[in-house]
């Protein structure tokens, strides 16, 4: 396990759509800002944009719904983190990578969760909700839906006059910040609160 002082965590991303946060963690590996290097990507679906973005990043990239495959991949690849990416695949997590998975979901967990609850349908409900804010939950990732423990939340506030679209953009501004300080969180071991 990379744990030495400046030494860079070995990450794979797991993603099923576009692939923002894939390029947000490839941009922060580059300039400095995360202790970590993407190193493969895994799309489920294979017109994933994400796939696009990985491939002009000179990553490697698997297309594949098959489990076994998928950590095979991880494994060929010195893979010490899986970050799931917009992933909306449940995953069955083989004994060795217990604890070794982590995701970043729209809100702020166990709020807005679950089978289903997955870009804007998050924060749609935080306002069909009324809520007064909303943000994002970094999570070790076990097998059940935006289920397992918290590493990290940033709160982000619902403004009057809110939409969809506005919230969202907030909503990813503080998930750029957030995940790769969960990385870090997770390198270290711990959590913070929520």
């Amino acid at each position: 396990m990379s744990d030495g002082v400046g030494s860079r965590l070995r990450l794979g991303v797991l993603l099923s759509g576009g692939g923002r946060t894939l390029q947000n963690l490839v941009d922060r590996a580059r300039d400095g800002r995360l202790r970590a290097e993407p190193v493969c990507v895994v799309a489920d679906r294979p017109g994933a944009l994400g796939i696009d973005r990985a491939q002009r990043a000179g990553l490697p990239v698997l297309c594949t719904k098959d489990m076994a495959e998928t950590f095979d991949w991880l494994e060929r690849h010195g893979v010490e983190l899986a970050c799931l990416a917009g992933y909306l695949r449940l995953l069955r997590i083989p004994s060795v990578w217990q604890g070794r998975v982590i995701n970043i979901h729209p809100s702020l967990l166990p709020k807005f969760g679950g089978k289903g609850m997955h870009g804007e349908r998050v924060h749609e409900a935080v306002l069909a909700a009324g809520e007064p804010e909303s943000g994002c939950t970094v999570h070790l990732v076990d097998e059940v839906y935006d289920h397992g423990r918290v590493l990290l939340q940033a709160r982000v506030p619902v403004v009057k006059g809110d939409d969809v679209s506005s919230l969202a953009a907030r909503v990813f501004a503080a998930e750029c910040a957030a995940y790769p300080a969960g990385i870090e969180v997770w390198r270290v071991g711990g959590s913070i609160g929520s």
